[in-house]
């Protein structure tokens, strides 16, 4: 056998194969074949609202969300527009919390505020409210404690009372987050008969009880004060049960599916949307921010690069829109 020379390659040229790089090699030939592209009208940018008038606090666990009173919730909605996002999500914390959440659908209380006035302000942009009770109980919990069970139907009347005033505000969708056994339904129909047959309902379908909510709790001051909410939320091992919420969340009539968080469950916004078809939201939460955030602050990943890498792979596994504090970055970055 001859000895194979310096530099000579041991394959005889071939002028045959597939290569699949020639769609690769200039960012004009990429941008001709990209499969998933991201616009602003892809995000959702939550906001935390909280009483006062001049407030922007920074939560120091997610560096660049601030908590905003309302005439500062209203000036940060002006900049969304401007960059093209089409929507907001209001989280609330309210000035007093009780046992049972009353601030939650007062119609005086600060999200219904800031409902108001975001709406005068900006028309067209769509203001979205978070349905919970966890913000307003001085528990922490998702809906009415018994001993330390947290108890489900009493728990509803309350959500549907809190979606109504949200409505009655002038909200243009709700979005329900308790994971409380038939509060789609009962906030259709408590909807309907106050005339707002026509307000679409954007519902949590598949939330997982996560590791990951932890700086959203120091946010919107919304730690359990005993237990945990594994009792409501669903078990992160199981996949099959999402697959029946969001089926039970379609039949009482939600509009727009959600799943949370969104990284770490890309095979359930896949199932979600090839099962059901529907519009699909994920929320890409506050610890899958605050963890890009503190790896490029430390240095160990590039900022910009992962966090679009993050927003491509949820649009990719399937979802319509994205709930992300990424939100007015990404969209910088984009236009």
């Amino acid at each position: 056998m001859m000895a194979m020379q310096t530099g000579e390659s041991i394959f005889t040229p071939y002028t045959e194969f597939i290569r699949t790089r020639r769609t690769r090699m200039t960012e004009g030939l990429r941008s001709m074949v990209r499969e998933t592209v991201l616009t602003p009208k892809d995000f959702i940018y939550p906001l935390f609202v909280v009483p006062g008038k001049g407030v922007r606090k920074a939560v120091k666990s997610m560096p660049g969300v601030f908590n905003l009173s309302v005439d500062e919730a209203v000036k940060e909605c002006r900049e969304v527009y401007k960059l093209g996002i089409p929507a907001v999500i209001l989280f609330g914390i309210p000035r007093h919390k009780d046992e049972v959440g009353s601030e939650a659908w007062d119609a005086d209380g600060v999200v219904q505020e800031a409902v108001r006035k975001i709406k005068k302000a900006l028309p067209q942009l769509v203001v979205i409210t978070d349905v919970c009770m966890c913000e307003y109980t001085s528990h922490g919990h998702c809906g009415i404690v018994r001993g330390e069970e947290i108890v489900n139907d009493p728990t509803l009347e309350l959500l549907a009372r809190e979606a109504l005033s949200h409505a009655e505000a002038g909200a243009d969708m709700v979005a329900p987050s308790d994971m409380m056994d038939g509060r789609v339904a009962v906030i259709r129909a408590t909807l309907d008969d106050h005339g707002f047959t026509n307000l679409p309902i954007m519902s949590y379908a598949a939330k997982y009880s996560s590791g990951y909510y932890g700086p959203f709790r120091d946010a919107a001051d919304s730690a359990p004060a005993f237990g945990d909410r594994r009792s409501h939320q669903m078990d992160p091992a199981n996949s099959d049960e999402a697959i029946r919420e969001v089926a039970i969340d379609i039949e009482e009539g939600a509009d727009i599916v959600m799943v949370k968080p969104a990284g770490p469950y890309l095979d359930i916004i896949r199932r979600v949307k090839d099962e059901f078809g529907m519009p699909t939201a994920a929320y890409q939460v506050s610890g899958e921010y605050a963890m890009i955030k503190a790896g490029a602050a430390n240095g160990w990943i590039d900022h910009d690069r992962v966090m679009m890498e993050s927003l491509v792979g949820i649009k990719r596994a399937g979802a319509d829109m994205m709930l992300t504090y990424f939100a007015k970055e990404a969209a910088k970055l984009l236009k």
